[in-house]
């Protein structure tokens, strides 16, 4: 964290003598990303590891606070300029806040697909070829244990009980939780593991490997998912759907908040309870469309 301090603070020394922003900018500037670096704190992250998705998440937290449009923009550009300073300066090789937009009303609650879309999307993989096996058993398993990418490129073989039917896995900030894996996903998941048996040249431990025997990667599993997902007609629809999917489903089917949070892996519950903002929307827009009553005469 000092590190992440000293850079900080290199920033707010550049904006004051290169740039020549008043004290009062340079104060505003100094508790926005302040404010950024205790969230990453919080949640055990690197400001220099931060993504574009990591961000966001920092949004949906930041719309559960009375703060005023003007405010959030400022914070925003307040980031954009820190993170455009970090990659000229060398510290990162791309900009993750580029293109991070300003938040309007109702923004940034996470894109899911309703039941019904996620089962065309889980079917769209041609199960006839072992590419399509891998993919809907992968795909099963993110929507059924609501896996970030990396946490399902990562799967090792062994990290997956499939009798007992619990996965483990190493989220952000290394920590390792236990969820669940439900029995559509698990018969999958055996189909699949056949399949890769027969493979010869597999000189890996992971789970999910191309024919070749190497690993798939995180490019990979997103560029299928936005392939099979516009063979579905679906848009916007990234791996990152698949989780808000799992939460989204299960917060509608009165899960408990707390359970929701620890399959997640999220350090706040405030991240967590983005879900019930959803599910709340989402049940006025049903009684907007169907109450006899909801509109006015």
């Amino acid at each position: 964290m000092n590190t992440q301090r000293d850079l900080i603070r290199e920033y707010l020394s550049y904006c004051r003598v290169e740039k020549g922003l008043a004290a009062n900018s340079i104060a505003s500037y100094e508790h926005d990303l302040g404010r950024l670096r205790d969230w990453a704190v919080k949640n055990a992250y690197d400001l220099l590891m931060l993504t574009r998705q990591d961000l966001r998440e920092w949004l949906i937290d930041l719309g559960a606070e009375q703060l005023s449009g003007n405010s959030k923009r400022r914070m925003i550009s307040t980031v954009r300029g820190f993170y455009k300073f970090l990659m000229f300066d060398g510290h990162l090789t791309k900009n993750p806040a580029e293109d991070l937009a300003a938040p309007q009303k109702g923004a940034y609650l996470p894109r899911f697909l309703n039941q019904s879309e996620i089962e065309s999307l889980l079917s769209t993989p041609d199960v006839s070829t072992a590419q399509g096996l891998r993919d809907r058993a992968l795909l099963e398993l993110m929507y059924a244990s609501g896996l970030r990418v990396s946490e399902a490129v990562n799967l090792k073989v062994h990290d997956i009980d499939i009798d007992a039917g619990i996965l483990t896995c190493t989220g952000k900030g290394s920590k390792t939780r236990r969820v669940p894996v439900g029995a559509s996903a698990v018969e999958w998941l055996k189909n699949y593991l056949a399949s890769r048996r027969r493979l010869e040249n597999i000189r890996v431990d992971r789970l999910f490997v191309n024919s070749n025997g190497l690993p798939v990667t995180r490019q990979s599993i997103y560029l299928s998912i936005i392939k099979y997902a516009e063979q579905c007609g679906f848009k916007g629809v990234t791996p990152h759907t698949l989780r808000h999917s799992f939460a989204t489903h299960l917060v509608q089917n009165n899960a408990d908040i707390r359970s929701v949070q620890q399959m997640l892996g999220h350090v706040d519950i405030s991240t967590t309870q983005v879900y019930t903002h959803i599910t709340s929307a989402q049940l006025k827009l049903n009684y907007a469309r169907f109450h006899p009553r909801s509109r006015s005469k």
